[in-house]
């Protein structure tokens, strides 16, 4: 299982390689989280429209090892953008990927863009 977690490493947008389209903002639901595959990855995707805001992190919860953080429910801790694993409500950072339980587990995060209507994601690989 170690495996499939490495595949999940954070990227920041000066790291970004790759912007790939992923869809049409419209079709990503408004306060909530869809789920994109790119090449072996499931990404989360998260319109935070009562913030005007676009995330991604991975889609599997580094505690079960389940493929379900885009099911979660978004909002803040004290300012902090978050996702709340649906299995268990373990949350973690939408901007850094740390958990906010104060555990060990983390999330790997990747930055959005909108252009022209069109929800990009940025890769490394």
């Amino acid at each position: 299982m170690q495996e499939l977690l490495a595949q999940y490493q954070s990227v920041t947008a000066p790291e970004v390689l790759k912007w790939v389209n992923v869809g049409k903002a419209k079709d990503f639901p408004e306060n909530g989280g869809a789920c994109i595959k790119y090449k072996n990855k499931q990404i989360a995707v998260f319109n935070f429209a009562r913030e005007s805001t676009w995330y991604a992190c991975q889609n599997l919860c580094p505690h079960k090892l389940e493929m379900v953080l885009s099911r979660g429910m978004i909002g803040d801790k004290e300012g902090i953008p978050k996702v709340a694993c649906p299995m268990h409500k373990k949350t973690f950072s939408l901007k850094d990927g740390n958990n906010l339980n104060g555990e060990d587990y983390k999330i790997a995060v990747y930055p959005v863009k909108i252009e022209a209507e069109n929800v990009y994601i940025g890769f490394i690989d």
